[in-house]
């Protein structure tokens, strides 16, 4: 097959329902065996529905007939994989974001079903690597930023609480750069406090990396409990010290608030994670070309669900 390389060549491809199909099947069957997803049953020899387009376990069961979305965060919908691919290549490869707004314009949907998708595609996008950053002699920044509306839209009562200090107001979200790798993960955490900021700094950066900061003291024992090399830059006084700065997640949180204030405008913190997760992945992909952009997102599209009600903390959980 050749590979798309722009949005027109990949609307072109994708409306062909059989090409949408045959990706999904090589994305999720990489021997070409379509096997019954129930686990129990696991059938090789399912038969093809072609009027459907499904397959049919010859053994009887629930849900004997299945597509290509299910056990993936298509399942459910009645929106046409070829519309969710599309989605998909657009929220991967424009650098910018894209709003809700114009992914309904583009594919033929409502702002709400679009605004539901991209929350399911950006679940897709998140980091879940069980390996740590960094190393013996490995250099990290480590830095947090405060997301929210402006002090001078604030009523005055917050904005003079935000003015004393702290990120009344804000969400919180920290970040940890490699610089070796380039890789950046980055989450929304409940505070500024030692023990939420070093606590993710033992999680996710190895022993015995350089470790460079901001002078905040919840960095200060860092040396004590992890083993680390660790510097910092106050930036009272300067923001470069050789090579002891954090810039390179300060152009990291650049591109992020840019995305929040001029594509989506205004993000509840509850929903702010999967934006951030967005950001991170095409940071640490911006290298890749685009349909092997989108091929590393649909990697991670098996045995993930997110429902509507789930989202909008209509199942009687609490989103915050």
């Amino acid at each position: 097959m050749k590979q798309p390389r722009t949005l027109q060549e990949a609307i072109q491809y994708f409306s062909d329902p059989d090409n949408a199909l045959d990706y999904m099947v090589r994305l999720r069957w990489p021997d070409g065996v379509v096997t019954c997803p129930d686990v129990r049953c696991a059938r090789k020899d399912v038969v093809f529905l072609k009027n459907q387009r499904k397959w049919q376990c010859k053994s009887v069961h629930k849900k004997r007939q299945f597509s290509a979305k299910v056990g993936t965060i298509f399942e459910d919908s009645p929106i046409a994989l070829d519309k969710w691919l599309i989605a998909m290549w657009m929220l991967c490869n424009c650098k910018n974001g894209v709003s809700s707004y114009e992914i309904a314009a583009t594919i033929g949907v409502t702002q709400k079903s679009a605004w539901f998708m991209m929350h399911r595609i950006r679940l897709a996008m998140k980091n879940k690597s069980l390996f740590k950053l960094g190393g013996s002699g490995s250099e990290v920044e480590v830095d947090e930023t405060f997301v929210g509306g402006l002090a001078a839209n604030m009523h005055r009562d917050r904005a003079k609480k935000y003015a004393e200090g702290g990120h009344f107001g804000k969400t919180v979200v920290m970040g940890i750069l490699d610089r070796q790798k380039r890789e950046i993960r980055a989450r929304v955490v409940p505070n500024v406090r030692r023990s939420s900021l070093q606590t993710e700094i033992l999680r996710q950066v190895k022993h015995g990396s350089v470790v460079f900061t901001d002078s905040h003291t919840a960095y200060d024992q860092l040396k004590n409990y992890g083993g680390y090399i660790h510097d910092t830059v106050n930036h009272m006084e300067r923001y470069v010290n050789g090579r002891v700065h954090t810039n390179g997640l300060e152009n990291f949180w650049s591109l992020l608030k840019r995305n929040l204030s001029g594509t989506y405008v205004a993000v509840e913190p509850c929903h702010l994670e999967r934006y951030v997760d967005e950001q991170a992945f095409r940071f640490n992909n911006r290298k890749a070309e685009p349909f092997q952009r989108m091929n590393l997102a649909l990697s991670n599209i098996l045995n993930k669900r997110l429902t509507f009600a789930e989202l909008t903390g209509k199942n009687g959980e609490t989103r915050f």
